[in-house]
């Protein structure tokens, strides 16, 4: 029987700084529960031209809605070792690592950042999607050992992305501290627009170099670093960015989303995020079903990339065909490339037919449409 109650929504949840995206007539999405933006379309504005910012100057995204999660005391790195993937035991204080958390069959519970903030304190990035899930998952793999605190600090981050080649000359404008010296993936600390004991992280989710901050989630903070970021950016063309542009930015990079390239029902070495994985470091949760799938010659899937070769986008969840027309898989991401100019996808295919230069079909539509196995990423940032 359903009741009145039953039928009501829940409320969407909102970052501290909702009111600022609304004020600037950003489009709204429900994004895993969350009240988010997904582009800024006024005049001259969307995801196009948000897109072309950060590849070409710099972009600023709230991704406040990004779960935090801290292991504290002697136990920590070993817990953090038995539940990812990653060697934590090779991380230096201040250094970060890209890591996932796996289920007993080498499945995906979640992808995440592993930060070393001292030697018993570790600070876990989770997916917004997936943070409930996440840590109801991880406290329960953890309780055998009793002497960590384990806590969900979500609610008290906002976290703001500057990211693109004008990054760094926008967050010196904005701190003293001296920001060459934060290599890629390593954090440290300092005062960012006058806000104290800022994380300031060197990584991001777009394939350009940018910082991840990490500030106190109360509304006045939170608005008081958005403007000063918009301020210091606007010589370089400064533009907000929403999730839409962040997928197609996250997709030229070769990055991967959970539900999409990475789920609990694609194994890690399926997965073009294998080189992340460590067997090696011993016992972890997963790595038994892993090294049987090595044993019994490898995946027997792959995540591939693909560029169309003729005119047609692949979307997410569109039949992929070998050149006789059997569907032999599925597309997991697809969309045009703003900067590269062509339209690309990721797709789950056998094993055996993944090969670089290869050509297979997508069923787009009505239509078989010829697409072309590429390496990934299908974009790298210029080396300077």
């Amino acid at each position: 029987m359903t009741t009145a109650a039953d039928s009501v929504a829940t409320p969407l949840k909102k970052t501290a700084l909702n009111a600022t995206h609304r004020a600037l007539k950003a489009k709204m999405v429900d994004f895993g529960g969350w009240d988010m933006p997904v582009e800024y379309p006024g005049a001259g504005g969307g995801l196009m031209a948000e897109h072309l910012a950060v590849r070409n100057g710099v972009g600023l995204f709230d991704v406040s809605h990004m779960g935090e999660i801290q292991f504290r005391g002697p136990g920590s790195l070993a817990a953090v070792q038995q539940i990812t993937m990653n060697d934590a035991s090779k991380l230096k204080g201040g250094q970060i690592q890209y890591s996932a958390l796996l289920t007993p069959e080498g499945t995906f519970v979640d992808d995440i950042l592993v930060h070393r903030l001292s030697d018993n304190d570790y600070l876990l990035v989770v997916n917004a999607g997936t943070k409930d899930k996440d840590y109801a998952w991880i406290r329960q793999q953890v309780g055998g050992f009793p002497s960590i605190h384990l806590s969900d600090y979500s609610a008290y981050y906002s976290q703001l992305a500057l990211q693109g080649p004008c990054a760094l000359e926008t967050m010196k404008r904005l701190t003293k501290v001296d920001l060459s010296a934060i290599k890629n993936y390593w954090f440290a600390w300092g005062t960012v627009a006058g806000v104290p004991n800022v994380m300031i992280a060197l990584t991001g989710y777009s394939g350009e170099d940018g910082f991840e901050v990490y500030i106190p989630a109360d509304e006045p903070t939170s608005v008081k670093m958005w403007d000063a970021m918009m301020e210091a950016g606007a010589e370089f063309g400064i533009r907000p960015c929403g999730l839409g542009a962040r997928n197609t930015l996250r997709l030229e990079a070769g990055m991967p989303l959970y539900g999409h390239e990475i789920s609990d029902s694609i194994n890690v070495l399926e997965s073009h995020v294998d080189r992340w994985l460590k067997l090696d470091k011993g016992a972890f949760i997963g790595r038994d079903a892993l090294l049987a799938v090595q044993a019994t010659g490898g995946p027997k899937r792959k995540v591939i990339g693909l560029e169309m070769v003729d005119r047609g986008i692949a979307r997410d969840g569109y039949p992929v065909l070998d050149l006789e027309g059997k569907e032999i898989g599925a597309v997991t991401s697809g969309s045009p490339a703003p900067f590269l100019k062509t339209n690309i996808a990721f797709a789950l295919v056998p094993a055996s037919v993944a090969a670089a230069g290869q050509d297979v079909l997508v069923q787009v539509r009505a239509n078989q449409v010829r697409a072309r196995q590429v390496p990934i990423p299908f974009y790298k940032r210029p080396k300077k």
